[in-house]
């Protein structure tokens, strides 16, 4: 086919067509760029709009995680005036175990320490010196030295690391911003925070400081108005704390895009003071997008200023209008790539050829191998169920040659008359076949058919396989008999149980009836003769009839014991959740009313809840209780606790308890006899009982589940430690 070539009317005829085309593609050129220009301008000022939002949202949240953390930090101190509450004076010891179970490291990042400071006037500091001395702690000193109306000193401080022991002493109440805030919160009777301050802990080094005091009246009642709070105040719990400390440890997981300054505005102390600048602040002053938040915090006022960080600001620089323009550029690209690639393809397809045809290759000699060293006998089935290819393992299965099984019918191969339909209703899981080997052996094999997809014009159909598992059979043939046996011998033994509990039923029986009975007798014939014989009898006659008869009582209130013991075997438990520190409570009341002259100190640590039989376990603590109460007679002051145990770790769903008491004590080798029946560390003239009551105490715990032990030493008190359940059991749990 020829090609004309245009004349001289048809190349003017389109030369103008070309030049408008030219024309037309430039004006689509500068209306689309004048269109995404101003398109991409809208969509910057959208989009700065939408990080502004955002990043006040952001900037928000994080002032409240700031609030957050100073409230944790505020519950710690009303923690610590909870405690001066709850008892009179604290020892250093309870203040220690307090401020340990915070785990300031952990929990509160920034803080030095938690501390008590008394508020004392001078006859006040000298009575607690007085008293210090007296317990052997030395003479408690103050600084700065003088003569005040007020003293402010730092009586505790823990933990007591070396900064935190050289500050104790100091007046607080002497230095100016200190007893601003101190002031503050007594008057208010709310916590309070210290403008920034040098901190004692940082004496040399120059770093913001900030106090956090809580008030602490006497009797634990906050007044109702400010004299009367000046009045009742006895002193402040208060906390230091480090400022860049505390906001880096409270924000750094918070704050990835924002550079933060915090500012204490004053409002009480004059001008303003920075708390805090995060590196590279100031370089962001100039940013578009920025919020600042005034909080009001404790008494005082801090002004947070966010500004996003460099990364930060240049994303905000990138706006829908850059990224229009880079789009257009991206899809002239993406065209060149096109044209590119189509060149390319096939090249790539020719060496994605090569690729599958060596990686065919590959897989057909990994089945190769596998078939050939598999233990498992393996064969490759046409679709009429003959042999196509089998493995050694097969042959040596089957005991023929290799060579002689391609061809033959693959269930030819079993003595099973309904083999084939055994092996087409299990494609996946093992049929369970009998085979005869061409020696005469008959074995048992577990069968495996599966259909599989074969190359294109091969006759394979489906793999087969075969695994000996005569040995096996047998051996698990063996097991389930052994299996029957012993749940022969269980349900045997389970009987003999059954019989031996009868028997203890009536051996409880007999020492309740048939036993009590000549007791009884003799108690009571014994008692007839000292009263109708008794004027002519002699002295020591009616010494053994009184020996008599306290012997047949002894027996009766051992008899009555030994039955209690065995009941708390047989009765079945009633699971409910149990206020043990009510049922001590009780109990120590009980026990107060029988000897109203003794002079006790109890201490039962309020909410301690356990689950379990509420009857057995009233009786195990007036055992425990009971057994404070008998050895700390005589001692002054006799002192008894129960609370809960931090040295023994409980399991899982369990609670650990302790019963401790400063009386008599017992030799520690002989901890291990003191929960044996009729076991008695102590001679009955010294203290009553018969010796059941710890054997009682330790069968009711271990009928709930838990263990006891015992601790003490020979005039040094004694420590019963035991585990409960820490909530009942359900309704049909197993006793």
């Amino acid at each position: 086919m020829s090609h004309a070539f245009p004349g001289p009317e048809e190349s003017t005829g389109r030369r103008p067509r070309v030049r408008r085309g030219y024309v037309l593609a430039v004006l689509t050129l500068i209306v689309s760029l004048l269109v995404v220009w101003h398109y991409a301008g809208i969509a910057g000022e959208r989009e700065r709009k939408v990080l502004q939002a955002e990043f006040t949202s952001g900037s928000e949240a994080i002032a409240a995680q700031l609030r957050q953390r100073l409230l944790h930090y505020e519950l710690a101190l009303r923690g610590g005036v909870s405690l001066y509450w709850s008892v009179a004076r604290p020892t250093r010891r309870q203040w220690r175990d307090y401020v340990g179970g915070l785990d300031i490291e952990g929990q509160f990042a920034g803080m030095r320490g938690l501390g008590y400071v008394p508020y004392l006037r001078r006859s006040d500091l000298e009575a607690l010196q007085l008293a210090m001395r007296d317990e052997g702690l030395g003479l408690f000193q103050i600084r700065p030295q003088g003569a005040r109306e007020i003293y402010g000193p730092i009586l505790l401080l823990e933990p007591q690391t070396p900064p935190n022991l050289e500050a104790i002493g100091f007046d607080m109440f002497s230095e100016a911003l200190r007893h601003q805030a101190m002031a503050a919160a007594r008057d208010t009777g709310e916590v309070r925070l210290t403008a920034p301050v040098d901190l004692l802990q940082d004496a040399g080094q120059r770093h913001d400081g900030l106090l956090m005091l809580a008030p602490v009246y006497a009797n634990g009642i906050q007044p109702a108005n400010v004299q009367a709070r000046r009045t009742a105040i006895s002193g402040w719990v208060y906390a230091p704390f480090n400022a860049r400390s505390f906001v880096d440890s409270a924000l750094e997981p918070y704050r990835a895009g924002q550079l933060i300054r915090i500012v204490d505005t004053g409002r009480d102390v004059g001008a303003e003071r920075l708390l805090h600048e995060d590196p590279g602040y100031a370089g962001q002053a100039g940013a578009d997008v920025g919020h600042s938040v005034v909080l009001e915090l404790y008494g005082r006022q801090w002004r947070i200023d966010f500004r996003p960080r460099a990364t930060a600001a240049h994303a905000q620089d990138l706006s829908d209008r850059d990224a229009v323009l880079a789009a257009g550029t991206a899809l002239s690209l993406l065209l060149f790539a096109v044209v590119l690639a189509l060149a390319h393809t096939e090249s790539r397809a020719e060496r994605l050829a090569e690729t599958m045809s060596e990686s065919y290759r590959r897989s057909e000699q990994r089945l190769r191998n596998a078939m050939l060293h598999s233990g498992t006998g393996i064969a490759l089935l046409d679709a009429e169920g003959r042999i196509v290819e089998a493995n050694p393992a097969l042959s040596r299965i089957l005991g023929v040659a290799s060579g002689s099984l391609p061809g033959t019918r693959f269930s030819a191969q079993f003595l099973d008359p309904e083999v084939d339909a055994a092996l087409e209703g299990s494609p996946i899981a093992p049929a369970t076949l009998q085979l005869r080997r061409s020696d005469g052996d008959i074995r048992l094999v577990q069968v495996v058919v599966s259909p599989v997809p074969g190359d294109v014009g091969s006759d394979v159909a489906g793999l087969a396989q075969v695994e000996d598992a005569t040995d096996r059979l047998r051996a698990e043939r063996a097991v389930r008999m052994l299996n029957r046996t012993l749940e022969a011998r269980v349900e045997q033994r389970t009987h003999e149980l059954t019989l031996a509990n009868r028997e203890l039923e009536s051996f409880a029986y007999s020492v309740s009836h048939d036993l009590r009975a000549p007791l009884r007798t003799v108690e009571g014939f014994s008692r007839l003769l000292g009263e109708r014989f008794g004027a002519s009898m002699g002295p020591e006659a009616l010494d053994y009839l009184s020996r008599v008869r306290n012997a047949a009582n002894r027996m009766d209130a051992l008899i009555d014991a030994l039955l209690k013991l065995s009941r708390i075997a047989r009765d079945p438990l009633r699971q409910a959740e149990v206020d043990l520190s009510r049922l001590a409570e009780e109990v120590m009341a009980e026990l107060r009313q029988a000897e109203p002259a003794r002079e006790v100190e109890v201490s039962i640590a309020p909410g301690l809840v356990a689950g379990g039989d509420p009857a057995l376990l009233r009786n195990l603590l007036q055992n425990l209780l009971g057994n404070a109460w008998k050895f700390t007679a005589g001692r002054a002051p006799a002192r008894i606790r129960f609370e809960r145990d931090p040295t023994t770790e409980a399991p899982a769903g369990m609670a650990a308890f302790a019963v401790a008491d400063n009386g008599a004590g017992f030799e520690p080798a002989y901890a291990s006899k003191l929960f044996r029946p009729f076991q008695r560390l102590h001679g009955a003239d010294e203290y009553e009982g018969h010796g059941i009551g710890l054997a009682t105490v330790r069968r009711i715990v271990e009928r709930h589940g838990g263990s006891i032990r015992a601790e003490g030493g020979v005039d040094q008190g004694a420590t019963f430690r035991f585990v409960l359940p820490a909530c009942p059991r359900p309704a049909d749990a197993s006793d």
